[in-house]
């Protein structure tokens, strides 16, 4: 094997070590939490279309939720990531003024930790339990460190793919490293998309956690998520339900951590 090929090789090995699966443990799930599931998901999608919120109703309710859920999730991210001393849980929680989808988010904006929900998203609530979970939510991808784990999985894919296509060209007799190049780029789309629904169960089960330490019912919030909506926004761009795909295993999920919290079993780390 030429030396390009063993070391592509040895960087997506060593890259998909740190970069798959999640940080913490994600329930089990037993038959009867399904079946549970299985129910609410349908009554959730057979309910009819809401009475809109006002702008003014909609933004008291957001800081109401903002207010009481902010420093409980603080708190949160400070217990489990004490071993982390860069770790930044000081989340800056607002609305998305200029957004005319409902969505809901996480990123980073200068290296700073960001939440931001959609005026029309929070007009489409019908409680203080589904915004809460929304934004406990989105917590969830800060502290499973979701941002930073699908760049490792982009490289990940986009050095297995150059390794493929490397060993292809060696095997020809002919180096190409356009093809190796052209593969890489490939690699790292579909890297950038890997575990995705691993990273929203680990989210919800996060959510979970915050919304009920915060005092809300976080059964009650997940209900938003199964609702029926398209994928995508008439303008072509992926709407909440495109990036937060509906599932009955995301209520199944949420029922579960439930009856972990209830249980007093505390959240694990992925050894």
């Amino acid at each position: 094997m030429k030396p390009i090929i063993l070391v592509l090789a040895g960087l997506a090995a060593s890259v998909c070590l740190s970069a798959c699966g999640t940080t913490f443990q994600l329930p089990e799930l037993r038959e009867a939490q399904s079946q549970a599931a299985t129910r609410m998901f349908a009554e959730a999608r057979s309910e009819g279309p809401r009475k809109p919120l006002t702008t003014a109703a909609a933004e008291r309710r957001f800081k109401r939720v903002a207010g009481r859920l902010s420093p409980v999730g603080r708190s949160y991210c400070e217990a489990l990531t004490a071993d982390r001393a860069d770790f930044d849980c000081n989340v800056d929680i607002g609305i998305d003024r200029e957004m005319k989808e409902r969505n809901a988010y996480f990123t980073y904006r200068d290296d700073k930790p960001v939440i931001r929900i959609s005026l029309p998203m929070l007009r489409d609530s019908a409680s203080e339990d589904e915004v809460a979970f929304i934004l406990s939510h989105e917590y969830g991808h800060l502290l499973g460190r979701h941002i930073e784990k699908s760049e490792q999985q982009a490289l990940a894919g986009a050095l297995i793919l150059g390794v493929l296509a490397a060993a292809a060209s060696a095997d020809s007799g002919y180096y190409d490293p356009s093809l190796v190049s052209s593969s890489m780029d490939i690699g790292a789309a579909a890297g950038s998309r890997a575990y995705s629904q691993t990273y929203e169960l680990e989210s919800d089960t996060l959510g979970t956690r915050i919304a009920h330490a915060a005092g809300y019912d976080p059964v009650k919030g997940a209900r938003f998520f199964a609702r029926p909506e398209a994928a995508r926004t008439e303008a072509g761009k992926l709407s909440f339900w495109g990036t937060h795909p509906p599932d009955a295993k995301r209520l199944a999920t949420v029922l579960a951590t439930m009856e972990q919290v209830e249980a007093k079993v505390e959240l694990q780390k992925v050894q």
